[in-house]
Formats: C-alpha cells, sequence, structure tokens
C-alpha cells in the first residue's frame, strides 16, 4: 500500500491487518516499485497523488515490471515468439492495482484506468466498500492464477514425451521453424541429430516392451545429460527415434556432441543379446548442418540427417556419419 498520507496508511493498516491480510505500507511511488519487484503482493493499493512520481506513473511502472518478468521467463523457456505475445498479452497485468484518490472528477478516473489501474475508489475511504472490493479483487486474482497454472500444465502436456519426458514431435516441429527462421535472419548454422537405438526391435522381443521402455528412458536421459547449450532441444522423434536440434553449432561441435552422447549410451552397459554387433545397447547417429536460408525448408535439414543416419546403419551401425550443406 503506497500513500504520502501517514495518518491514512496507519488506519488503513490496522483495520487491513484486521481482516487478516499481510501488508507492507511505503510512502511514495519509488518505495512502491522497489517494494513490488522485492515482494511480488497478492495486491497493490496505490495514492493517485504522492511525491517524486505519482499513483498513475507508478502504477504504469508498475504493469512495465510485470510485464518485463513475465517476458524473462517465457525467454527461459524458449517459447515460440508468436505463443509468448499471445500469453504476455493475456497475463502480463495480472496483479491488481487499486487506485485510491480524492478526486473524482472524470479526467482523474480516466487516466487512472488508462495508466492500468484495475479499480478506483474515492477517499475518504469507506472501509465496507474497500473490504468487498479487496476480496473481489483478490478473488479475480486467484482465479487468474489457477487458469495460468493449468494453461501451463495443458501446454507441457501437448510438448512432452509420456514416457521419456523430452520434447515431443510436436514440439520438436515447432522449434524447428523458429530456430530456423531466427538463423536465417542471422546466418547462423543450425545442426540437427537424427539418432537410432540399434535393433531395438530385437531388443523388445527377447527382453519385453516393459524392458524396452526402460531402456528408452535411460538412453533419452543420456542424450538430455550430452546437450551442451541450454537452446538445444532433445526430442524423442518416434519409436526409439531420438533427435536433437543445436541452433548456432557449427558440424564439428554438432559432432562432437554426438560422439559423447554415443559413448555415454555404451557407457550405460545395458545388456543387448539380440544385437549383431555389440553385447550392449549401441546407437546409430545421422549429424546433418545447415545455414538457414530461404530458399530451403527445415524439412532439408531432417531428409539430410536422415540420409546420414540410413548411411550409418549401411556401414553396420554403432557409428556416426556427418554431412554438410
Amino acid at each position: 500500500m503506497a500513500d504520502d498520507d501517514k495518518t491514512m496508511l496507519m488506519l488503513m493498516r490496522e483495520a487491513m491487518e484486521q481482516e487478516g491480510y499481510r501488508v507492507v505500507t511505503v510512502s511514495d511511488g519509488q518505495q512502491c516499485l522497489d517494494a513490488y519487484s522485492a515482494i511480488k503482493p497478492d495486491i497493490v493499493l496505490l495514492d493517485a497523488i504522492m511525491p517524486q512520481i505519482d499513483g498513475f506513473s507508478c502504477c504504469q511502472q508498475l504493469l512495465q515490471i510485470a510485464r518485463n518478468n513475465l517476458i524473462s521467463a517465457l525467454a527461459s523457456l524458449d517459447s515460440d515468439p508468436a505463443l509468448s505475445n499471445t500469453i504476455i498479452s493475456q497475463l502480463w497485468d495480472r496483479t491488481p492495482i487499486l487506485m485510491i484518490s480524492s478526486a473524482d472528477d472524470e479526467e482523474s478516473i480516466n487516466r487512472a484506468f488508462e495508466a492500468g489501474a484495475t479499480d478506483y475508489i474515492l477517499k475518504p475511504v469507506h472501509w465496507a466498500i474497500l473490504r468487498h472490493r479487496l476480496r473481489r479483487l483478490l478473488q479475480q486474482g486467484q482465479v487468474c492464477k489457477q487458469l495460468e497454472a493449468a494453461n501451463q500444465a495443458l501446454q507441457q502436456l501437448a510438448n512432452v514425451d509420456a514416457l521419456t519426458g523430452l520434447a515431443n514431435r510436436r514440439r520438436f516441429d515447432d522449434y524447428l521453424n523458429t530456430q530456423w527462421i531466427n538463423l536465417a535472419q542471422l546466418e547462423l548454422p543450425l545442426s540437427l541429430i537424427l539418432c537410432d537405438i540399434d535393433y531395438f526391435k530385437l531388443y523388445n522381443d527377447k527382453y519385453g516392451h516393459p524392458a524396452g521402455d526402460v531402456c528408452l528412458q535411460a538412453v533419452g536421459a543420456v542424450l538430455n545429460q550430452n546437450a551442451q547449450k541450454n537452446q538445444d532441444l532433445v526430442a524423442r522423434y518416434g519409436g526409439e527415434e531420438f533427435a536433437v536440434i543445436m541452433p548456432n553449432t557449427h558440424a564439428p561441435g554438432a559432432v562432437h556432441v554426438a560422439k559423447g552422447m554415443q559413448m555415454g549410451v555404451k557407457d550405460l552397459q545395458i545388456i543387448h543379446h539380440g544385437s549383431a554387433i555389440s553385447d550392449y545397447v549401441t546407437l546409430s547417429m545421422g549429424v546433418a548442418t545447415v545455414i538457414p536460408s530461404w530458399n530451403s525448408t527445415p524439412l532439408d535439414l531432417i531428409v539430410a540427417a536422415d540420409n546420414a543416419l540410413y548411411e550409418a546403419k549401411a556401414q553396420g551401425r554403432d557409428c556416426i556419419i556427418s554431412v554438410q550443406q
């Protein structure tokens, strides 16, 4: 709660604490901004007229802080830009701001809502009215948070392979398209690894599908652990096939990562007596690198990596073939 009237602050604080609220009070707009960033309150009560930064400007800056925080959170998840903008427009102002002022003229009220206030109440404050406004705004905020959590859970289900916990094919396609556009603009390389567990059908036939599921989980975990950069995406491409999207990675770097993944799977020493090349589970890997352009498509990169994987199998499996376009 921000107000430069100390008596007002004291009375409001006492009344709200009696209702069970935990209240933090400040006396000017700058202190309000600092407290908001540190505490992340459920609701902000803001006097319109204050020294240094008035309530109208403070309200605008509070919403900008919330928006920036959301942008940073989405960026850390490598969200699709179009999806990120949609989420931001829906959620960035979810912290309610209740403006309190003695001004009851139309201009002041319009200015408050244009600045981003959720609601507006006049001084002297009628406590019964304020109490009901607070409850309503807090309930609305709680509903928004629950909807946000539900949306995030649904997005997680839509983008994650249930067995391995890796990205699924849908997430793979979305991420590859996004990185293709980004790197085409920057004229930077994009590498893709496609890999198969060698003789996995024979593994399932010999040890059973439950053991096959455990094998897939273990191999997926090794691939994920060996991905070198935060922006690398490891996905279950389908069946026993995995894919690794590596933005801004040249061919030698991609091959180096592939070797680490291949060795990591060998180190698991998962018994595979059905294999024709080893007593343990191994990987065949195809690596393709390209600098994206508007004259080609992500499918071209997938085809190149798939052809390299096919060549690795043709050469006896348990090996890495790399191509660069």
